[in-house]
């Protein structure tokens, strides 16, 4: 059997062993654990019940983890998606003032169209068309972006009002904790350390608990919460979907969602390199692993779920088969019943893998061809576009739309695909969509 597991996974061909993919695994599950918490508080503003929402978050996780790693082989985590969860509780349910009811249904039927598209391998066929140096430019801004996020989270960066953001204070002590996790993690990555990124994230839990910086849990084990308050709304309100807002609520789901996991499993697979001729091998199979995640989890009650940015952490410490997407699903039920030491894992703790995992990342801006303009600006903007606007899928409108432009300036425009040309006009109607929406 476990010989059979081995092959199945291909264990000798990625040079990779059981520890290792357990580490890997349980790395990106510490490090994108966080959304068990966040989830529920953000999706709780729209009136969901938190309980529930913790429970749908923790199931449709593990779901769409297994099905990637069992389907797809990728180590590629799922879990819902930050910033649409955003976009469902405060610009749709707050905002639109539209029921979280019928939210959930616009998610549901936004993964109908979802699945529907992907068996007719058309996001195959976008992934593939996207030429090489803008994939080298979305797995770099991707770095960007969770280095951002990881500076954010750990108190490094702070807004600041006349210069939207500054250096935070070296008074407050928990930012000194995100210092001494960073410091610890490099130093031993530097000294080739198996597995230094979870180990750095465990010594920072410790100091953090000694310091009374991070409180006790109250307990270790407890009842994962009833689903019943979400459990199958979505289905409930398919007849709401009949207005024009509702369809914009429904296209922009669709489209954030298609386009943050094109980019997060283009970044993924640039990083754990199986990228071949520009390909994405059985990029078909990771496609509907996520699209049936989403439905999944529309059902269960949360809202779209995607791939996670955070499995570079979990690819950075040697995580290469899909084994380490399932050992990281089994973690998140595990999850539901020992959601009490969660609250060890603070943002100060996963910080500094955030931003080491960006680091890595953005080693692809060397690929990257500088020497020519109408190459360079649009991958530059996708870089740059991905932390300023907090989105991935919006760094990515930036670059898609002007790469078509500049390369016909440059005379080139015969070297763009059909589809190319296809993806900057979707992107334009993406951007006004969204500002409409907004």
């Amino acid at each position: 059997m476990r010989t059979q597991l081995e092959n199945y996974f291909q264990f000798e061909e990625l040079g990779t062993s059981w520890r290792r993919e357990l580490i890997a695994g349980l790395t990106t599950f510490v490090s994108m654990s966080y959304i068990l918490f966040v989830n529920p508080s953000v999706l709780g503003a729209a009136g969901m019940n938190k309980g529930a929402v913790f429970t749908a978050t923790a199931l449709a996780s593990a779901f769409g983890c297994l099905v990637m790693g069992i389907l797809a082989r990728y180590p590629i985590a799922s879990a819902p998606a930050l910033g649409i969860n955003a976009f469902f509780a405060y610009t749709v349910v707050i905002g639109m003032k539209i029921p979280w009811q019928t939210a959930l249904t616009g998610v549901f039927v936004a993964s109908l169209i979802f699945i529907l598209i992907t068996v007719l391998k058309l996001r195959e066929k976008i992934i593939n068309a996207i030429p090489a140096d803008l994939k080298f430019a979305i797995s770099s801004g991707i770095g960007l972006f969770i280095a951002f996020i990881g500076l954010q989270g750990g108190g490094l960066i702070i807004a600041n009002k006349s210069t939207v953001v500054g250096l935070g204070s070296l008074q407050t002590p928990s930012t000194w904790l995100t210092i001494f996790g960073l410091l610890i993690t490099v130093i031993l990555m530097i000294r080739k350390v198996p597995g230094a990124i979870f180990v750095g994230m465990f010594a920072t839990s410790v100091l953090g608990i000694v310091t009374k910086m991070i409180p006790l849990p109250k307990g270790i084990i407890s009842g994962a919460p009833s689903l019943a308050p979400t459990f199958g709304v979505a289905f409930k309100n398919v007849g709401q979907i009949n207005t024009l807002q509702m369809w914009v609520v429904v296209l922009t789901f669709l489209l954030v969602t298609f386009f943050d996991t094109a980019g997060t499993l283009v970044g993924l697979a640039q990083q754990a390199g199986f990228m071949k001729d520009n390909k994405m091998p059985r990029v078909g199979k990771a496609l509907a692993a996520d699209s049936s995640a989403m439905l999944v989890g529309s059902i269960l009650g949360t809202s779209p779920v995607g791939a996670y940015v955070e499995s570079s952490a979990g690819i950075a410490v040697g995580g290469r088969s899909g084994m380490t997407a399932v050992f990281t699903g089994l973690f998140f039920i595990l999850g539901m019943f020992f959601s009490p030491l969660l609250s060890v894992v603070t943002s100060q703790v996963t910080a500094p893998a955030l931003i080491i995992v960006g680091v890595l990342m953005a080693s692809s801006l060397t690929k990257i061809d500088w020497a020519h303009l109408e190459i360079a600006v649009p991958s530059f903007l996708i870089v740059i576009g991905m932390p300023l606007t907090y989105s991935i899928s919006d760094g990515m409108a930036l670059g898609l739309i002007t790469y078509p432009i500049f390369m016909i300036a440059a005379k080139r425009g015969k070297e763009v695909s059909a589809v190319m040309y296809g993806l900057a006009i979707i992107f334009v109607g993406f951007l006004w969509i969204l500002n409409v929406g907004h």
